[in-house]
């Protein structure tokens, strides 16, 4: 999927949209920098372009840690498994795993995997790479068991085919029940804790299957929106000499701005609407595009309020 977007060397902007033209649009919030910032806090910005009666409007920035640890574990197929073994040392195995529709991971153990003493206590740690930039992870906390009953196994085997597109044998499929989650941001960043009902009525996010897609696409050919962006929907007051997106979701966008030698910062740019699908964060990316050339071309006025704060992130080596 390519987004097309206007260039800023145009003199003159056409209509991005083929059959609608917004009549009127509200200028974002800002962002602004902390001096100091030391805790992690996530932008918030707002910006209301052509509404669509078919779009779900919502005042949620971001995913919740349920939704994120579930979409982690959707895109996922490999983590690390922490049990105790028989003399009571704890040790951590690579597994491959997929979940079911509730988020329960299914996992396939061979006979050499299989060093459990009678404490079922178990972990599974997972990562996902996105963009190269970031490494959002969870750890399902719950205990390892071997299903029995023969209606689940079955169901299980489904699953784990449809994933992989093999077989496996009864003895070698186990399941961890989830107690709780702990889902990370990123190295270095502190946890939040999820309870197992709200990681299990969680719905995974309905871009995550083409996030990264879109991601890569619009670092390839629209980094001069994605600066812009920077200038108009955050209000740094400093010199970008690089960004790029990290990820979308159906809520937003998160980006990394590169300012030498101020540093290395983060912001989250929220949909002025929510997005389940590609079509929709083609039209909304292009809308918010466009009201943002407006305002740097002082195409109509300015009013901003600033309204947060941009966290500088604390990377070693950068």
């Amino acid at each position: 999927m390519i987004l097309q977007t206007q260039s800023i060397s145009h003199h003159i902007l056409p209509s991005i949209f083929t059959t609608h033209k917004p009549k009127s649009l509200k200028v974002p919030n800002f962002v602004t920098i902390k001096q100091n910032p030391t805790p992690k806090i996530s932008v918030k910005c707002s910006i209301s372009v052509i509404s669509d009666p078919n779009t779900i409007t919502t005042t949620q920035t971001k995913p919740y840690p349920g939704e994120v640890s579930r979409t982690i574990m959707e895109l996922s197929s490999n983590g690390t498994l922490s049990t105790l073994t028989h003399d009571g040392w704890p040790l951590g195995i690579g597994v491959r795993f997929t979940v079911d529709a509730d988020g329960t991971p299914i996992l396939c153990l061979n006979v050499s995997n299989r060093h459990f003493s009678l404490d079922k206590r178990s972990t599974l740690h997972v990562q996902l790479e996105q963009c190269g930039l970031r490494t959002p992870q969870c750890t399902i906390q719950g205990s390892l068991d071997r299903p029995e009953d023969k209606m689940l196994l079955k169901k299980l085997h489904s699953v784990w085919k449809k994933r992989f597109g093999e077989e496996i044998k009864d003895d070698l499929l186990y399941v961890v029940s989830v107690d709780r989650v702990l889902q990370q941001e990123d190295f270095q960043e502190d946890g939040v804790w999820v309870s197992s009902s709200d990681y299990k009525s969680a719905c995974p996010d309905p871009l995550r299957d083409i996030a990264e897609e879109i991601v890569t696409d619009i670092n390839t050919n629209n980094m001069e929106d994605v600066l812009r962006f920077c200038n108009i929907y955050a209000d740094l007051q400093l010199q970008v000499s690089e960004a790029k997106m990290v990820w979308v979701d159906r809520l937003g966008f998160d980006l990394r701005l590169y300012s030498p030698p101020n540093g290395i910062y983060e912001v989250r740019i929220p949909f002025p609407r929510e997005v389940t699908d590609a079509r929709g964060v083609k039209s909304t990316f292009n809308g918010m595009s466009q009201v943002a050339w407006e305002v740097e071309k002082n195409y109509y006025p300015a009013e901003f309020k600033r309204v947060t704060q941009a966290k500088k992130l604390a990377l070693a080596g950068l």
